[in-house]
């Protein structure tokens, strides 16, 4: 697996731009704009740089080129898959408050660890899919994109449109636990393999955050 140097460093350097939109009390509208300034001139790097890379093709985009869409077609299916998308969101946020109400879980434990792996089981099968299809660098790409936007898009939007308050804990403990377990995943994308071995590692990080994040409260 060969990723250009310019992925790896957004990968590296995203977690910690996005402490912008951490500091304060609250988010700020200048770091939301911040962050959306961010993201948009990743995403063109991106484009840019993907143009002539192989690594962002896989069977199901020549697929996808050969079968014809008509516009009606492909409109609607985009609609259709946006409500879907948006009901899960409800359910998933519905869920989360009955949650925090019936077992007594703080609202930033639910947020930080239940919400997000219910979201994230989606994303794992998508990225699964092409790495046991043999095209890692399918996966790693929508790694890099998926932090991209939940990081610098999402955040930065909130920030801009709806402020919300930063609790400390998130400041101290979450961010910086976030820069620590990135680096070393990317350190492990510069090699060009990540293997039963590096995932293990990444699996047991993830694990010691929910015990600790589960004991902060």
């Amino acid at each position: 697996m060969s990723l250009p140097r310019g992925f790896l460093v957004l990968l590296a350097t995203c977690p910690v731009v996005a402490g912008i939109g951490l500091l304060g009390e609250e988010t700020s509208g200048l770091a939301g704009a911040a962050l959306l300034s961010a993201f948009g001139g990743a995403v063109s790097y991106l484009v840019l740089a993907s143009r002539d890379h192989v690594f962002l093709e896989s069977g199901e985009v020549r697929e996808a080129r050969e079968k014809r869409h008509s516009y009606r077609g492909a409109v609607g299916l985009t609609a259709l898959g946006l409500l879907v998308i948006a009901l899960g969101g409800e359910l998933v946020a519905e869920g989360a408050e009955g949650i925090v109400s019936v077992l007594g879980l703080s609202a930033l434990f639910v947020g930080m660890v239940v919400t997000p792996a219910a979201i994230e089981i989606e994303e794992v099968i998508r990225q699964a899919v092409p790495a046991r299809e043999g095209r890692p660098e399918v996966s790693a790409g929508n790694l890099v994109g998926t932090l991209l936007y939940f990081l610098w898009f999402n955040l930065g939007l909130i920030a801009l449109i709806f402020p919300v308050r930063v609790d400390p804990q998130v400041r101290v403990f979450d961010w910086p636990y976030l820069v620590a377990v990135t680096w070393p995943a990317t350190l492990f994308f510069a090699r060009g393999r990540v293997g039963r071995i590096e995932g293990f590692v990444l699996v047991v990080a993830y694990g010691v955050y929910v015990a600790l994040r589960a004991s902060l409260g």
